[in-house]
């Protein structure tokens, strides 16, 4: 019985599990390639119909109190999933004929958009936006465009009057921008129709721009568009210029490998084993129901270069042992047998990396998780077995093995310049570079948020239309385009508690000082309004009403409108408009939520965060920097382990972990270190490793740095995959 406890006896059995395996599989290698090409076909066939799929909702946390509240009351407030369309006059103002009769049809034109909410669709062309006016009699709501008014029969008097209208009823910066060159139209879109589908935001984002933009922009007017369909629609377009980038890297990569074996078909091969599991990889991605998310586009390819760096590995021992004498049989036969076992121990630490990231509850990040550790499981049999036995078919002269011999002699001759790094004097210059790095990189992390940090969409350019309308659009407006919404739970048929209302009137005045909020409206703010128009406008009553009765019966008006309030009055909300996305102006208005919360109770009322589209921000950074570090511990413990298997000796194990530190210094640290522990003993040389572990998830850009650069959630997840391909 095999002791794993005893290394000789581990060794023994492996060689003979090695020769076995090298045996059957060469002796049998025709059957085994047809086999793997008939496989190949069969995925392929599904590769072909795999398509870009993305989601809303697949970008919330699971389980996080935010996301709890957001699909709680999903339907009584402003929903998070919005369009907003803006029609800017190139010259000029909005306030012509030719402007309000362009703001109208594409106003009709969003109402008829599928999946668009059209009760919630809102513009000065709506019935939904009204003027309320005090009188003697109190209110008076009139339409800010009546309905007897059409664009055919605008007169510059009842333009005139239009414009007064917006202004009184407080639309300038909402409807219509403070410069008067634009109007705004909003949207809310439901992701899943009536009849249970689900909405092609690929697609979506084609229909935007056919049926909107390409139909009403012209010299005169241009059309502005963002929200969270066009974001992605827009991504999925760049990814276009992704698989340019990915042939660019491929041709340079395919010269690489040519001038280091001079071969067309050792150049090939690995290429082509690598394009073998990425055939694999998006069959079994349609089999198993996955689509292929935009903002994970490049995932497959990182996983394509993993494979394409162990295939140039196999090239290269087989060059050797052809430059050794030995037929290319041989060569492939001894590259199977002397690359499997790190190769295996290599891809199993990069599919453990991978595998982790399913400890983040956002579906959409565990999709690229199952993505990615797909791919990797793969190229154990295409790179590890598939390339040498396809490998051992070629034919190869003398001449070429003596000149593969003579390359291989001249390359070690720089070599030997480098690995003076490994002498003990050198290796301590190279230790004390390490530890200085890593103190340089803990004083950088101070400040460190997880988030984006520039306005627009971070996944595109700062020139993108996207990033552009946005930057425009968020200038022009007061409300902004993100917006945090708390929800104030209390007992049913709240609607005449009085001290509800004081309570959150309390809580707006609290919070809507913070720095980043433009403006609030809360069910409060709204009973002031009603009750000083109630009051023939009379500033003194813009309080909230302490009698009961007159409470309830303002509650009841406010209930008309959505957004505010159940019925019930057991939800109210308050709506929080920022000025920003940005990661630092989200927490500091959830920080000071909840100071509040905390430092201010009221018996059966519970303050709960968050909607709006801020909320599901704030709950996606919060999830991705509370899985960050367990994570990265899975990863370095699952190093430690599999080296430990193979190896059984600490300093491969201190070596292998320092080797994952994802700097410019990792290779050659880790080198010196291995140098250093010649003379120094095992404690102090696991300092090191240690020291650069402690360091790289330190090192990240400060908060307010003049880049402006931060760390965004998917950025903090592809940086631990990063690091799993240098540890491959």
């Amino acid at each position: 019985m095999l002791n794993i406890f005893k290394s000789g006896a581990v060794d023994r059995h492996l060689k003979r599990l090695l020769s076995s395996l090298e045996e059957n599989c060469f002796r049998y290698r025709t059957p085994f390639l047809l086999w793997l090409a008939a496989f190949t076909l069969f995925m392929g066939y599904f590769a072909v119909q795999l398509r870009m799929d993305a989601g809303f909702e697949k970008q919330m946390p699971t389980g996080h109190e935010y996301v709890d509240t957001f699909q709680k009351y999903r339907n009584d407030v402003l929903g998070a999933n919005r369009l907003n369309f803006a029609v800017r006059a190139r010259k000029g103002t909005i306030w012509t004929q030719a402007g309000l009769r362009r703001l109208y049809d594409v106003t009709q034109a969003v109402i008829f958009l599928p999946g668009v909410d059209r009760l919630g669709v809102q513009s000065l062309w709506t019935p939904n936006s009204y003027v309320n006016e005090i009188t003697e009699d109190g209110f008076r709501a009139e339409p800010i465009i009546p309905g007897t008014v059409t664009p055919d029969h605008l007169s510059p008097d009842i333009i005139t009057g239009i414009q007064r209208s917006t202004g009184q009823g407080g639309f300038v910066g909402t409807l219509v921008s403070r410069d008067q060159t634009s109007a705004m139209i909003t949207a809310e879109l439901a992701e899943i129709d009536k009849d249970g589908n689900r909405i092609d935001y690929v697609a979506y984002n084609r229909i935007l721009e056919q049926q909107i933009r390409q139909k009403f922009e012209d010299a005169d007017f241009e059309i502005e568009i963002i929200g969270f369909a066009k974001q992605i629609g827009d991504i999925a377009d760049g990814a276009s210029s992704v698989l340019e980038f990915c042939l660019v890297a491929l041709v340079l990569t395919a010269l690489a490998v040519y001038w280091y074996c001079h071969s067309v078909r050792f150049t090939l091969l690995p290429i082509a084993c690598s394009l073998t599991s990425l055939v694999w990889q998006f069959g079994a991605l349609k089999l198993l129901g996955f689509g292929l998310d935009p903002l994970g586009v490049l995932v497959p390819f990182l996983v394509f270069a993993i494979g394409v760096s162990h295939g140039i590995q196999q090239i290269n021992f087989i060059v050797r042992e052809l430059s050794n004498g030995k037929t290319t049989e041989q060569a492939a036969r001894a590259s199977f047998s002397g690359l499997l076992i790190p190769g295996v121990l290599a891809l199993v630490t990069a599919f453990v990396s991978f595998i982790t990231l399913i400890l983040i509850p956002i579906p959409m990040v565990r999709e690229l998780a199952i993505t990615a550790s797909l791919g990797v499981f793969f190229k154990i049999t295409t790179n590890l077995a598939l390339l040498p036995i396809a490998a051992s078919y070629f034919h190869f002269t003398k001449e070429y093995a003596d000149k593969a011999m003579l390359k291989r002699v001249s390359r070690a001759r720089w070599l030997r310049i480098l690995a003076r790094v490994a002498e003990p004097r050198n290796a301590l210059i190279v230790i004390i570079i390490t530890f200085a790095v890593f103190g340089v990189s803990v004083w950088q992390s101070n400040g460190r948020v997880i988030g984006t940090l520039q306005p627009g969409a971070p996944e595109l350019r700062p020139e993108a239309r996207f990033n552009r309308d946005a930057v425009s659009i968020a200038g022009g407006y007061d409300t902004g385009l993100d917006w945090l919404t708390v929800i104030f739970e209390a007992p049913p048929e709240s609607c005449q508690n009085v001290a509800l209302g004081v309570y959150q009137d309390q809580f707006v005045w609290d919070v809507q000082n913070t720095e980043g909020v433009l403006s609030a409206d809360a069910y409060s703010v709204q009973l002031r309004n009603y009750n000083r128009g109630y009051n023939e406008g009379n500033p003194k009553m813009g309080v909230i009403p302490i009698d009961p009765e007159n409470y309830a019966a303002l509650s009841m008006e406010i209930g008309r409108m959505r957004g505010y309030m159940r019925k019930d009055c057991s939800m109210t909300a308050v709506h929080f408009f920022l000025k920003d996305h940005k990661a630092v102006t989200i927490n500091r208005v959830i920080a000071k939520v909840k100071a509040f919360r905390s430092s201010h109770t009221m018996k059966d009322v519970t303050i709960r965060l968050a909607s709006g589209n801020a909320g599901v921000l704030a709950a996606v950074n919060d999830e991705v920097e509370r899985s960050e570090v367990p994570m990265m511990l899975y990863v370095y413990a699952a190093i430690i382990v599999l080296v430990a298997l193979v190896y059984r000796d600490f300093r491969a194990e201190s070596g292998a972990v320092q080797h994952c530190w994802p700097l410019k210094t990792h290779r050659r640290a880790n080198v010196a270190g291995m140098a250093c522990s010649r003379r120094w003993d095992r404690r102090s040389v696991s300092c090191v490793p240690m020291a650069c572990f402690l360091g790289w998830p330190c090192c990240s850009v400060k908060r307010n740095s003049k880049a402006g650069a931060g760390a965004y959630p998917l950025c903090a997840v592809l940086r631990l995959w990063l690091s799993a391909c240098m540890c491959a």
